[in-house]
């Protein structure tokens, strides 16, 4: 009798596992499948567009090859969720689950979570008008006002999702920001940025002369082979931008391309004290 029932269920199994089973098993493969193929495409479009980026000439992304960017990476997201959903209802299904009876316990699961989920919905809402409204995209330099934090978090974007920003600052931190935690956001590689130099002097230097030589600093730079690539167009002195008793502090400005501020702000420094040093002018402490 025993061995009657063994054979009779292990021939249910075998039928079950010849018709709904394999069904579930191509279901989960082909969702992996599908899964690993968008990948390749997402991978494919942003090493294309990064190809694209290194054979310009114009030193740094443009914002449409960031904002393509960001959006190849969030579609794909999108996509694999919405297929992952569909492959987990279709194999409920067919290990005997009723979908449609589990409506009623799932619309009152999903009022209870919620409540919990509210941080999760407000990220990815907050993701979706980042992205659309091209505040920032991948490769950008940018600071960040997050709530509860009184410091801002610096540095590049590596990677943008509906959900999470990425970012890897300068001593090679990767921090990680919930978009719905963004409060202010300073993009410092938006088209074009500024290189700001005040250079401290004493009081009782003569304006004129140091005028003159920073002056011919910014002309020397922008004639520069390796420093004029990252210009937009010739530095320029502002004049006279803080005065006191003891010294006075001249402001130079130099318009570059977007993120190459830093780089050319310290060319800049080093220029201009080799220079007032070379006429016997020194710069305060």
């Amino acid at each position: 009798m025993n061995a009657v029932l063994a054979m009779n269920g292990g021939s249910e199994i075998t039928a079950w596992l010849r018709s709904s089973g394999l069904e579930i098993v191509l279901l989960v493969v082909g969702a992996m499948l599908f899964g690993r193929f968008a990948a390749f495409v997402r991978d494919r479009v942003t090493t294309k567009i990064d190809a694209s980026f290194h054979s310009s000439d114009a030193l740094v992304r443009t914002e449409a090859a960031k904002h393509r960017h960001a959006l190849a990476q969030v579609i794909t997201w999108v996509v694999l969720t919405i297929v992952y959903v569909l492959v987990g209802m279709e194999v409920l299904r067919r290990l005997g689950f009723s979908v449609t009876g589990l409506v009623a316990p799932a619309a009152v699961l999903g009022a209870a979570l919620g409540f919990g989920a509210q941080r999760i919905v407000q990220d990815i809402l907050a993701g979706f008008f980042l992205i659309t409204e091209r505040q920032y995209g991948f490769g950008d330099v940018v600071q960040i006002a997050v709530t509860g934090s009184a410091d801002p978090a610096e540095g590049t974007v590596e990677d943008v999702t509906l959900r999470i920003t990425t970012l890897r600052n300068a001593d090679g931190e990767v921090i990680t920001i919930p978009n719905g935690q963004i409060v202010k956001v300073t993009n410092l590689s938006k088209d074009w940025a500024r290189a700001a130099i005040d250079v401290p002097v004493s009081a009782q230097a003569d304006i004129n002369k140091i005028n003159e030589v920073l002056h011919e600093v910014c002309t020397k730079a922008y004639q520069d082979a390796r420093l004029k690539p990252l210009l937009l167009d010739e530095p320029s002195v502002m004049g006279v931008e803080d005065l006191s008793l003891d010294e006075m502090n001249i402001r130079m400005v130099a318009r570059t391309l977007p993120g190459k501020q830093f780089e050319v702000g310290r060319e800049l420094r080093v220029r201009v004290a080799a220079a007032l040093r070379k006429e016997g002018i020194s710069e305060t402490a």
